[in-house]
């Protein structure tokens, strides 16, 4: 099969997300109730009632996000007939949607992914102190200019996320991120623009939270995916858990080189993309990175159903 089922990162959240879902089927509510249980919070509150200032809290959108994911998912395997291993080629995440995409895909149990991902947001939240870290968006640059820019501004700044051609995300130390923006804007960026963030993301500042995961995944078990994961950290397959395992560890400080893992697809044999929850957000980035592939939004149960008619 040639699918790609691809699972949203931080920012696609908005307050009532997931709720039709969880109206419309009862598998679906199971998922929010487990996740509820599993974190003893009512998450799914917060997410149907808001406010929306707590919902962006990293600890509370990462779990969030994936919770809607893999309800979607969930539907449609136990309800719809899916099975990734015969109706997928492989699965991919953007950054904390690597894990919605290893617990669709069996790697990891839903309750473990939840607990994992509110970690995961508060050593992210915790790692650096507010005020002393920063995120930009680069809008209209190209990736070695973006490099370049980062090297030229002396200080702790990299480039966090490789989104799509001419969609770069740079973090690091507040003052390094801005020198880099200004130095930016000399070699071809058009705009940039501070991101809203409680921390500096997929950058070297962020070692204490990788410290943490490598301890919360060590003790959880992981099993082989039923399809390939296209990795953040190195746009390759990967399968084997403990390869897994390290590169969720090493993607809390490095790149998510998701333009060349999205450029990659059909290289491995995936023609088609599905993304499950997200607001069309990686919808938009595949499409800028390569137009031949045919893509497919699921956010409502009149997706779900449509989309169900086709496996």
């Amino acid at each position: 099969m040639t699918r790609a089922f691809v699972f949203p990162g931080q920012g696609s959240q908005t307050v009532g997300m997931g709720k039709a879902v969880a109206e419309a089927f009862v598998t679906a509510r199971a998922v929010f109730e487990e996740v509820d249980d599993a974190l003893s919070q009512n998450l799914s509150k917060l997410m149907w009632e808001g406010p929306d200032a707590d919902l962006t809290l990293t600890e509370n959108a990462q779990p969030a996000l994936m919770t809607v994911s893999v309800a979607i998912m969930r539907v449609l395997q136990k309800d719809c007939g899916l099975d990734l291993a015969k109706h997928a080629r492989l699965v991919a995440g953007h950054s904390l949607g690597e894990y919605s995409a290893l617990c669709a895909a069996g790697a990891f149990t839903l309750a473990d992914t939840a607990r994992l991902l509110k970690l995961r947001g508060q050593a992210m939240q915790s790692a650096v102190p507010v005020g002393e870290g920063a995120m930009s968006a680069l809008l209209g640059i190209e990736i070695e200019a973006a490099e370049q820019a980062c090297k030229e501004a002396d200080g702790i700044v990299v480039v966090g996320n490789d989104n799509a051609p001419g969609q770069i995300v740079i973090s690091g130390a507040k003052a390094a991120v801005e020198r880099a923006g200004e130095i930016a804007k000399t070699k071809g960026a058009k705009r940039v623009i501070p991101l809203p963030v409680s921390a500096p993301f997929h950058s070297p500042l962020l070692r204490p939270a990788a410290e943490r995961m490598d301890e919360a995944l060590s003790k959880t078990a992981i099993r082989a995916p039923a399809v390939a994961l296209v990795a953040n950290v190195t746009a390759a397959e990967v399968s084997e858990p403990e390869l897994i395992r390290r590169l969720l560890v090493e993607q809390v400080t490095a790149r998510v080189r998701w333009r060349e893992s999205v450029a990659a697809f059909r290289s491995f044999g995936a023609h088609n993309t599905v993304e499950a929850g997200g607001n069309k957000v990686l919808t938009g980035m595949i499409k800028r990175i390569d137009k031949e592939l045919q893509t497919v939004t699921l956010d409502s149960p009149s997706d779900i159903e449509t989309f169900a008619k086709t496996l």
